[in-house]
């Protein structure tokens, strides 16, 4: 695999044709995102699925969230994530105005080098919810291909 890398504040290494895992969190000092709010953001992320990427799994935590995809080659990793945190973050200050931006400015994005990696990354995403509340059946704001959408 050959590697673009560049660098903002974290590292990113950029494999044209990879599948990616990427996170970001709330901006500093937000109060957790209600289940509206989680609702939307999900939402968002469902929102280009097929047309400017494939969603293979996301989680919308209270404070932070997990996706992995597959780019379209026409539409770069950046501009994805772009749109993903302004679109969210302009229905979340409809139905809950903010002081401040809604997400912290920088992602973190890896990419996905084989299958071994996409299953421990896909696990990690599902797992999530499960990390935090011990005993939790069901999380509305996990899915993943091969799950149902909620």
């Amino acid at each position: 695999m050959a590697f673009d890398f560049y660098r903002r504040r974290l590292p990113h290494a950029r494999v044209h044709g990879a599948l990616y895992f990427v996170t970001w969190r709330l901006g500093e000092g937000l109060a957790d995102l209600s289940e509206r709010e989680r609702d939307l953001v999900a939402s968002s992320l469902r929102h280009f699925d097929g047309r400017r990427y494939v969603l293979h799994a996301y989680v919308v935590m209270n404070d932070h969230v997990h996706v992995i995809l597959d780019p379209h080659p026409d539409f770069p990793l950046e501009t994805i994530l772009h749109s993903w945190k302004s679109f969210s973050a302009k229905r979340i200050g409809e139905h809950c105005p903010h002081v401040g931006a809604v997400w912290q400015d920088e992602y973190f994005d890896r990419a996905i080098r084989d299958d071994d990696e996409y299953q421990q990354k896909r696990d990690y995403v599902l797992d999530n919810p499960l990390r935090r509340r011990a005993g939790l059946e069901t999380y509305h704001w996990c899915w993943a291909i091969g799950m149902e959408r909620r």
